[in-house]
């Protein structure tokens, strides 16, 4: 399937070039079909290729210290990955696999720099276009959580009838409800023996003291019970934003040495294409 400058056009990282660098660029696209279930590429693999789908879908995951894949995005039709090997000549830092047939043009670095010499304004917009890339990359990493910890806790809170309970006898016990309720009990109890001819529970109260002293043991080791099920749903939440915050410290500084090494080599490369402009000797004046 060739690749021309209107399919360039709705490439996010080529959407700011004008027409004539997108028909030089795709002038360079070589092209290439993967089958379903093809790997493109494994993460730390040398890379100065990227790759814009033209169709199909390729799925760009990771994997963390602990084995799990994370899927980081799916690229589908006009989508490109790659660009970031490419550009600064460092490792891949995502696997790629094919999530079906797909259609794929290729651009090397030889590619780019036909380019950048053809139309040396087009690195500029070039890295413009990374630029907002990185942004949007910052704003996922403020806004993605590696786990929901609702969910989290709710697995650890599946715990036995007595576990709940102790749940729900903390929270009561924690109300206006639980204070009103007993002190309308004591007070009616407190009347009644005092004012009735024939008391129940005569002076000193011997039968409140006794209940009282049994609720007290009773709800003092449900609150405890419910304390230590606290403690562990907080543990479960100090641990996913501690995973959270230690994941986005590292890809912030992974890409902040990126960025960094991408606008050194764009800078670099501007530079020398001036020197060689400035070098080139000017076209003959045709006499009149």
């Amino acid at each position: 399937m060739p690749t021309d400058a209107s399919f360039l056009a709705q490439t996010r990282l080529f959407a700011c070039l004008d027409d004539d660098e997108r028909a030089v660029l795709a002038s360079q696209v070589t092209h290439r079909t993967a089958k379903r279930g093809e790997v493109l590429f494994n993460a730390e693999d040398p890379g100065d290729t990227m790759f814009i789908v033209q169709s199909g879908q390729v799925e760009l995951f990771i994997r963390d210290n602990t084995g799990q894949k994370i899927v980081l995005t799916v690229a589908e039709t006009h989508g490109c990955f790659g660009e970031v090997s490419l550009l600064d000549g460092g490792p891949r830092t995502a696997s790629a696999v094919a999530l079906e047939e797909t259609e794929l043009g290729m651009i090397d670095r030889e590619d780019l720099l036909t380019l950048f010499k053809k139309r040396p304004a087009a690195a500029l917009d070039m890295l413009a276009a990374v630029g907002d890339m990185t942004r949007r990359a910052n704003q996922l990493l403020r806004t993605r959580v590696s786990k929901n910890v609702n969910e989290e806790i709710v697995v650890q809170d599946r715990g036995s009838i007595m576990l709940r309970a102790a749940d729900w006898v903390a929270n009561f016990s924690g109300s206006l409800t639980f204070l009103v309720l007993h002190v309308v009990i004591f007070g009616l109890w407190l009347g009644l023996n005092i004012a009735l001819p024939h008391p129940f529970d005569a002076y000193p109260f011997g039968l409140l003291t006794m209940w009282v002293s049994l609720e007290a043991i009773i709800l003092s080791t449900l609150l405890l019970f419910s304390g230590n099920r606290s403690a562990a749903r907080d543990r479960i939440r100090s641990d996913v934003e501690y995973e959270v915050n230690l994941k986005a410290e590292l890809e912030i500084a992974h890409l902040h040495e990126k960025t960094d090494k991408l606008r050194e080599d764009m800078l670099d490369r501007l530079a020398r294409i001036e020197r060689q402009l400035a070098h080139k000797p000017a076209p003959a004046s045709i006499a009149s």
